[in-house]
């Protein structure tokens, strides 16, 4: 599966100032910051996808632009970047609205495919090295269930019509030590999230789904384990093995993933590969509307495209998403866009002073606040203070603009 068109990315000159030399983030499983340590020069990331029934909306858009800060931290430290991202474009809520709304499940899926990559495009997001549909990576799948059976970890369910596959999660190494849930609030969670507790036949309610059976009027695929598709968790678990390999540096996604999915697919991964599955499991906050979650189920949905069509600047919706920290969960309000519409317009204004205020400091000041936990809004306040500050007073550095416009680009995807 393709992706959307390359971001380029400017290098920008380094500076003697007082930087870390790495990337911090918080990491959901030890609940503290701790600083990611890639292999040789090769950062490796995996973020978790959409489910195409749907457009993006500006919870998703929240998400990819705080892990395109990931990457351009990490370019900027001159690594290379493996960054790998599915599609999960097979699965129930697909199937679903499919039939509820007439159309091919496949057609759908396609369209919101190609709506997304237009968002991330407009967004300025850099693309994944490996996008990756869960349609097109079935034998990859059925390959890490197979890696999994010696493990006696893996079952079918005394069922004679749908003998689906499952995983013991709840027998697995390690298992909730991403989420740090007790077993009440998991089974809550678990049944709120797509999984299904109460399905007879399970050893543990908590056990997922690896293989399910062919069913009438659904895809399926012919395999060793019997005609069927693909469980949520094993996709990206096969996935990740085999684009980024075991204990990769980050896994990423929003924080409703936390658990059941990241919680799910480090233990079939540890189990798989005999390694951890990522170094930092890194989880970005909920964005609200009208007082709840933005949820496609629940249709309280601000979309990115409807903005961008109403005649958004692209650019003011990535500023509107960046002056929240990642991490924070917040409510979304057209009063942002305005912000945010001011803020790109004096920061476009200071092209036409010809001279500004050295900045070298400013570049400084982005690269301290980006590479300690991705603090994107303090690196937006450090532009608001060099462009008013270059406004205000006489400077006779006529290169300090062009430099400010590479920072902004290169560090913040912010185009000018």
């Amino acid at each position: 599966m393709y992706a959307w068109p390359k971001v380029d990315v400017p290098l920008i000159s380094h500076s003697g100032g007082d930087v870390p030399d790495r990337l911090s983030l918080h990491d959901t499983a030890t609940r503290e910051l701790v600083a990611i340590e890639p292999d040789q020069d090769e950062a490796r990331m995996y973020v978790c996808g959409i489910t195409p029934y749907d457009a993006t909306h500006l919870g998703h858009a929240n998400t990819y632009v705080a892990f395109d800060l990931v990457n351009r931290v990490w370019r900027d430290l001159g690594l290379d970047v493996n960054y790998t991202q599915n599609v999960t474009d097979v699965d129930d809520p697909l199937l679903e609205r499919a039939e509820a709304t007439g159309q091919d499940w496949e057609e759908l899926a396609e369209s919101q495919i190609e709506l997304f990559r237009s968002d991330m495009t407009d967004l300025r997001v850099i693309p994944p090295d490996h996008y990756v549909g869960a349609v097109e990576t079935i034998s990859c799948v059925v390959e890490v269930i197979e890696q999994l059976l010696p493990s006696g970890l893996v079952y079918q369910v005394e069922d004679a019509e749908h003998p689906d596959w499952y995983f013991n999660s709840a027998a697995a190494p390690g298992f909730g030590g991403v989420s740090n849930l007790e077993e009440a609030e998991m089974l809550s969670v678990f049944a709120e999230r797509g999984g299904d507790p109460e399905r007879p036949g399970k050893r543990h309610p908590l056990d997922s789904l690896l293989w399910q059976f062919a069913r009438e009027g659904e895809p399926s695929w012919e395999s060793p384990l019997g005609a069927g598709r693909p469980g949520w968790h094993i996709e990206c678990v096969a996935i990740s093995l085999r684009f980024l390999g075991p204990h990769f540096d980050v896994q990423g996604g929003g924080s409703d993933l936390t658990f059941p999915h990241h919680e799910m697919c480090a233990a079939q991964a540890i189990v798989a590969s005999r390694e951890p599955m990522a170094k930092a499991f890194v989880h970005s906050g909920m964005v609200a509307l009208g007082g709840e979650k933005m949820s496609k189920s629940k249709g309280n949905l601000e979309l990115v495209s409807r903005l961008r069509h109403a005649g958004a600047d692209p650019m003011a919706i990535r500023l509107a998403l960046l002056d929240q920290h990642y991490r924070s969960d917040w409510e979304w309000e057209a009063s942002m866009l305005e912000k945010a519409n001011e803020r790109l317009h004096l920061w476009r204004s200071i092209r036409n002073n010809g001279t500004a205020l050295p900045a070298a400091g400013l570049i400084d000041q982005l690269r301290k606040a980006l590479r300690t936990d991705l603090d994107a809004p303090s690196a937006l306040q450090s532009v608001d203070a060099w462009v008013a500050g270059s406004l205000a007073v006489d400077s006779d550095d006529t290169g300090a603009i062009h430099e400010m416009e590479i920072a902004v680009d290169a560090l913040l995807g912010i185009k000018l």
